[in-house]
C-alpha cells in the first residue's frame, strides 16, 4: 500500500509533467496534507453566529459615486471565466453564448469595461482560454497594457478509498478537476498577474462571474470599498427560500466574518444552514479586493492562502455514476473573508446577482424582461417593478441549448407580463409570442405540440389530443 509520502511524490510528479508552477504543486500538497489528516473542511452550527445587519448599498449616499469615479482609473474588473457550460451541453466557454441582442455574455463584459475605460481580466481554464480570447479579439477598444487573461491551475482527483491519485486510462483528462475559484490568488501570483497590475498604478480589483451579468462594476460601491479603505469587502444578498441550500455569511466566534458552503456544514446543522431567517446573506461572488495589501498577505503566507478546504464528493468520471468515488479538493474565493483582517461585507439587491446556470435562466435573460442598457448593463424591465419572471421548462426537451434553440426557433416569448411560464411536455414556440400572469403549458398527448405565431397565452394551456 503506498504512503503518504509515495503519493505525495506521485502528485507532484503529475503535476509536474503538466508544467504546473511549483507553488500550484505545493498549495495541493497543503490541502492533501489536511484531507489525510482527516479534515473535512465542516464548521459546525456552534462554531459561528449568525450575520444580523450590515451596510447596505441602496442606502448610501451620491457622494460615493464621486469618490468611485476618482479612483477609477486605479481599478481592474476581473472575470472568471472558466466554466464550459457542461451542464447545458456545451463544450466550449458559456461566457460565449448569445444572450442579448444577439451579443455574448463576454462582448457585453468588453463593451463595460470599454464604456468605463478600464481594463478587462478574464481568469480562464485551459478550456475557455483559447476561444474566448479569440472571441474578444474583435474588440479593438480593448487593446491594453495588461494582458487580457491568466489561466487558472489544474488538481488531480483523489480517490476516495485510500487517496491515491485517481486513474482513468481512457480519459485521462478525467483525472484533474478546476480547484475552486479560491485559486485565483495562487494563480494571479504565479502567472505573474497579480505584480503586472500593481506595476500599472492598479490598486482595487473587482471580481465577478462571467455568467453575472448583473454583477457590473459600480461606481458607488467602489467608492465605498476605497473610502473605508477595506482590504476585501464581499457583496451579499438577503437569502430566500431559494437560497437556502446555498452559502451563507457568518461571524466566527470571534466575530470575524467567515463563509460557509453547504458542502461545509455537517448533516446535524442542516436545518439551522437552512433557516434563512437565521443566517440571512448569501455570498453573490461578486469581490473587492485591495491588490497591495493581497500581495502583502500572500508574501506573508508564501504564496498559499490557506483556505478552508471544501472536499467534494464525486465520481471519477461524473456522467458515470458506477465509476470511481473520488474527492475534487477545492476552496472558495470568498473563504478569503476571513483571512484579511478589517474585511467587510456589504448588503446589495438581488438584481446583482443574476447568474445563468441553466436554459430557463437563459431563456428569461433573453426575453424582453431584461432590458440592455446605453452602458451595456443588463436590468430588468421597470414595469416588472424587480419581480423576476420564474421559468420551469421540462428538463427532457429543453436542458440543453441546442434543445432550446430548436424549440425557441424565433427567441423567448414576450416575457414583460409574465409571473411565470411552466412547459410540460414537447412544445415548440412560434414568433411573437407572449405570455401573461402564470402560464403553464400542458402537452401529455405523447408527440411534439406548437404554438402559433402570436399566441397570447395566459392560465393553463392544455395541449393534448
Amino acid at each position: 500500500m503506498e504512503t503518504t509520502i509515495d503519493i505525495l511524490s506521485a502528485i507532484e510528479a503529475k503535476m509536474s509533467a503538466e508544467q504546473l508552477p511549483d507553488l500550484a504543486i505545493k498549495a495541493f500538497a497543503y490541502y492533501y496534507r489536511q484531507l489525510v489528516d482527516g479534515e473535512t473542511g465542516l464548521i459546525a452550527e456552534d462554531q459561528i453566529q449568525p450575520v444580523e445587519t450590515l451596510p447596505d448599498l441602496e442606502k448610501l449616499g451620491s457622494d460615493y459615486k464621486e469618490i468611485g469615479q476618482s479612483v477609477l482609473e486605479q481599478t481592474v474588473m476581473l472575470k472568471l471565466n472558466g466554466g464550459l457550460g457542461t451542464s447545458m451541453g456545451l463544450q466550449r466557454a458559456k461566457s460565449l453564448l448569445p444572450v442579448k441582442n444577439e451579443m455574448t455574455f463576454l462582448g457585453i463584459i468588453a463593451q463595460q469595461a470599454i464604456h468605463l475605460g478600464i481594463p478587462l481580466v478574464l481568469m480562464n481554464s485551459f478550456s475557455t482560454a483559447q476561444d474566448s480570447l479569440s472571441h474578444l479579439s474583435g474588440y479593438e477598444q480593448l487593446k491594453q497594457s495588461i494582458p487580457l487573461h491568466f489561466v487558472q491551475h489544474k488538481v488531480p482527483k483523489i480517490v476516495q478509498k485510500d487517496y491515491s491519485l485517481a486513474e482513468w486510462p481512457k480519459e485521462p483528462n478525467l483525472e484533474w478537476c478546476p480547484p475552486g475559484h479560491g485559486d485565483i490568488y495562487t494563480a494571479l501570483l504565479t502567472t505573474g498577474m497579480l505584480d503586472t497590475l500593481l506595476e500599472h498604478g492598479v490598486r482595487y480589483m473587482f471580481v465577478s462571474n462571467s455568467d453575472n451579468l448583473g454583477a457590473k462594476l459600480d461606481l458607488k460601491l467602489l467608492g465605498y470599498f476605497a473610502d473605508k479603505k477595506l482590504p476585501f469587502m464581499m457583496e451579499v444578498a438577503d437569502r430566500t427560500l431559494a437560497d437556502r441550500k446555498g452559502g451563507h455569511l457568518a461571524h466566527d466566534l470571534n466575530g470575524q466574518f467567515l463563509l460557509r458552503e453547504s458542502a461545509q456544514c455537517p448533516e446535524e446543522d442542516a436545518d439551522a444552514f437552512q433557516d434563512t431567517s437565521r443566517h440571512r446573506f448569501f455570498n453573490t461572488n461578486n469581490l473587492w479586493i485591495q491588490l497591495d495589501v493581497l500581495k502583502a498577505v500572500l508574501s506573508e503566507k508564501e504564496g498559499i492562502m490557506g483556505l478552508p478546504m471544501i472536499r467534494n464528493s464525486k465520481t471519477v468520471d461524473p456522467r458515470d455514476a458506477s465509476s470511481t468515488p473520488v474527492y475534487q479538493l477545492e476552496t472558495a474565493m470568498g473563504a478569503a473573508i476571513e483571512i484579511f483582517d478589517d474585511a467587510g461585507a456589504i448588503r446589495v439587491p438581488r438584481s446583482r446577482f443574476a447568474p445563468v446556470k441553466s436554459t430557463n435562466q437563459l431563456l428569461a435573460i433573453q426575453s424582453d424582461a431584461y432590458v440592455l442598457q446605453d452602458d451595456y448593463s443588463i436590468m430588468m424591465e421597470p414595469k416588472r417593478n424587480g419581480e423576476p419572471c420564474i421559468i420551469d421548462l421540462d428538463s427532457t426537451f429543453y436542458k440543453k441549448i441546442d434543445q432550446l434553440e430548436d424549440h425557441f426557433p424565433y427567441g423567448s416569448p414576450s416575457l414583460i407580463e409574465a409571473d411565470s411560464l411552466t412547459v410540460k411536455g414537447e412544445v415548440y414556440f412560434g414568433k411573437n409570442v407572449t405570455c401573461k400572469g402564470a402560464v403553464e403549458i400542458i402537452n401529455t398527448s405523447g408527440v411534439p405540440k406548437h404554438i402559433a405565431d402570436g399566441e397570447i397565452l395566459s392560465g393553463e394551456v392544455l395541449l393534448a389530443d
